[in-house]
């Protein structure tokens, strides 16, 4: 085998043949855009939720747009969320024409840091959109606590957590707005797509609606075996719809995500265990009666304390043939934000060290043990440990 074939990517979707058979029968129904299938997804998404309103979308950043459209956040508006998250989520708040207010994180957890919210609420202050990074829960209660408190939207930008709780209640039913990512390296995958759930059956309409031109309700069934229906157009909406093609592999890995779920907590473990006594710093513990989505596992390569900087850890990584990740540089680190909203790294000191120490190495279901021992093996030589095992 050669190298390339070595090389273990990071994020590698898992596929079966369940989602290659579904696929095949969607292309045979003739049914590919949005259809049958994809509100078969938006249903057994509920299900698995156990809520009633949800509307599949192209992508968590369409979720994130249109739910902020729902909400009624306007240009002159503020939305209040993390500065370690990756570019979408504020990118978002932009395109609805309202201003980004970035807060600093927990250094621990690294999700954002409920009192750092409640001192950047102004009287422009519409809404919070927290963070579930990398899988771990924000701290909901106190922020729906403050949300009550100065009458603000929650928006939860669920990425990285389909499968995460916090104290007994799943992530994206609890604010006004959950969102969610089906991104090809994510939990769950449609190659590319998104989900929102909404406490309000008004909400979830309008943003079925605003997903597909702003076209009435049900526009898809225009050409469907009951005749055609006219539609007629009822607001300025985006072309942000989920197809049956996304869908049809949804349906499946959906139906596999507590097997996936438990097979990444095993690996999750099993990296806890193997690297504890390295001098990196490993994600912290679970809060108790929680519920982590295990999405990434990061570690935090210090300088002064491993004598090797980040980047070369992840050169020396990637000459291993193990794919890594980078989850996330601060948003302040980047010249667009810099130069628009003169955002600066000094300001947001937590999320800048961890941005510029973090690595998000392999963590999913279709790894093998042979290919978790590899990962720790290489973590290990790259920090000039050597390996306790073959690979």
């Amino acid at each position: 085998m050669d190298e390339a074939e070595n090389f273990l990517i990071f994020g590698a979707p898992s596929i079966g043949q369940s989602e290659i058979n579904e696929v095949i029968a969607t292309l045979e129904s003739g049914w590919l855009g949005t259809g049958p299938r994809v509100a078969q997804f938006e249903r057994s998404f509920s299900d698995y939720k156990g809520v009633v309103h949800a509307a599949a979308v192209s992508s968590c950043t369409a979720a994130l747009h249109l739910s902020m459209i729902a909400a009624g956040i306007r240009p002159g508006d503020e939305v209040i969320t993390t500065a370690m998250t990756f570019c979408a989520t504020v990118n978002a708040i932009i395109h609805t024409g309202a201003t980004p207010i970035i807060v600093d994180i927990d250094p621990q957890t690294l999700n954002i840091d409920p009192t750092r919210i409640e001192q950047a609420i102004t009287d422009r202050t519409k809404a919070i959109i927290p963070v579930h990074f990398a899988g771990y829960p924000c701290d909901m209660s106190r922020i729906m606590a403050m949300a009550d408190k100065y009458h603000l939207k929650v928006i939860e930008d669920c990425a990285h957590a389909i499968e995460t709780e916090w104290r007994g209640c799943k992530t994206g039913t609890i604010g006004d707005f959950g969102c969610f990512s089906f991104y090809v390296t994510k939990n769950i995958t449609t190659g590319e797509g998104g989900l929102v759930l909404a406490k309000s059956e008004t909400d979830i309409d309008r943003i079925k609606v605003m997903a597909l031109h702003g076209l009435s309700g049900d526009a898809w069934q225009r050409f469907g075996d009951k005749g055609y229906k006219h539609y007629q157009v009822i607001e300025c909406g985006f072309k942000y719809n989920m197809t049956d093609m996304s869908a049809a592999i949804g349906i499946c890995q959906l139906s596999r995500i507590d097997g996936a779920w438990k097979r990444r907590r095993e690996i999750w473990a099993h990296y806890n265990e193997s690297l504890k006594d390295l001098p990196i710093k490993l994600p912290c513990d679970i809060p108790e009666g929680c519920r982590h989505g295990y999405h990434l596992y990061t570690v935090q390569i210090d300088e002064t304390k491993t004598g090797l900087a980040r980047d070369a850890f992840l050169q020396r990584m990637f000459e291993q043939g193990i794919g890594t990740g980078v989850h996330y540089v601060c948003l302040a680190e980047h010249p667009y934000y810099q130069q628009h909203y003169s955002w600066q790294p000094e300001d947001y000191a937590h999320a800048t060290t961890a941005g510029r120490n973090t690595v998000s190495i392999p963590l999913a279901a279709n790894l093998t043990d042979s290919d978790v021992e590899r990962v720790v093996c290489a973590v290990r030589a790259a920090l000039g440990d050597g390996c306790n095992g073959d690979p």
